[in-house]
């Protein structure tokens, strides 16, 4: 026999993490699958979307789960690709469009994390951005325009940092010594050291595989490399700076720090905090993922979704 669950999911780049919860918000299953984006405009990312949802419809198949409601958030994911998006899952799901809602991904991370107008939070992955989501549901957001434009102090930027420092040290004294502990880890990441190597793992592939690179950079620091320390507080500065924004443009209220990149070294949190001096700092990490299939027992949240989120 069938039973009905509300789905919740978060969707990123590198794992798409799902739930499944009956009308009192008990998880009756949970899963993890393939990451995905919501730039459907792009042939492979649609068909990367279109298995992530593939596969959540199998795994809930196979529980004896049917959806009656969808609520999730997606990287990449915006307006302009709603109605398709929706489709893909309709497809995969067998819902109504009427029974879907998406947001982006760090909207979500926020709902996780803070009650409307609660808090500000700083999410830093292979990325790096913040959000306030006031009480009357206008959205403010700092950074998170991709590695080209800034993203700094994310992971990409820890290791586009790192490789620039190498690489500027080589073009003053024909070889790596004076980097040479940093310059090895990074080497030893890349899987060659050649600038072949580099030129082919920073430029054939994503920000997501880029970033990767910042645990070399981490664990150059903890060896005792100065210039991978130094790195790693000027990242924390960084981020910090997106808090300082929103502080100044939302109101004071504690700051939530989020994302992988404050697990890479203890340097990173640390600066943060001290270039936030005065401020409450939270390092909860909320569910997105549960706190979407929960939504729909949320009250505070339903009214902020019946009202609409505003994003300027």
């Amino acid at each position: 026999m069938m039973r009905d669950v509300h789905l919740g999911f978060d969707i990123g780049g590198t794992a798409s993490r799902w739930v499944a919860c009956n009308a009192s918000g008990a998880v009756l299953a949970r899963g993890k699958v393939a990451g995905a984006t919501g730039h459907i405009f792009n042939h492979a990312e649609r068909q990367r979307l279109s298995s992530a949802f593939g596969a959540i419809a199998k795994a809930l198949s196979a529980e004896l789960l049917q959806v009656v409601t969808v609520f999730g958030g997606m990287t990449g994911y915006g307006e302009a690709v709603e109605v398709e998006v929706k489709a893909l899952i309709c497809e995969a799901l067998s819902t109504k469009p009427e029974q879907i809602r998406l947001i982006d991904d760090i909207v979500l991370a926020y709902l996780a994390n803070f009650a409307p107008g609660e808090g500000h939070l700083i999410s830093a992955g292979t990325g790096s951005i913040g959000v306030h989501v006031a009480a009357d549901g206008i959205v403010t957001r700092v950074g998170g325009r991709g590695i080209l434009i800034d993203d700094a102090g994310s992971g990409s930027w820890i290791a586009l940092e790192a490789l620039d420092l190498i690489y500027r040290a080589h073009d003053r004294n024909g070889n790596f010594d004076a980097l040479k502990p940093l310059a090895t880890a990074m080497f030893k990441a890349v899987g060659g050291d050649s600038w072949s190597d580099v030129r082919q793992f920073v430029y054939a592939g994503d920000r997501g595989r880029i970033g990767t690179l910042s645990v070399a950079v981490a664990q150059a620091a903890s060896a005792g490399d100065a210039t991978a320390l130094d790195i790693l507080h000027r990242a924390g500065t960084e981020l910090a700076a997106l808090g300082s924004a929103l502080l100044s443009r939302c109101g004071n209220a504690p700051v939530g720090l989020v994302g992988g990149v404050f697990d890479l070294h203890p340097a990173i949190l640390e600066q943060a905090r001290r270039s936030l001096p005065g401020t409450v700092i939270v390092t909860n990490k909320g569910d997105a993922a549960l706190s979407a299939a929960q939504l729909h027992a949320n009250s505070a949240w339903q009214h902020v979704f019946a009202t609409g989120l505003k994003v300027p």
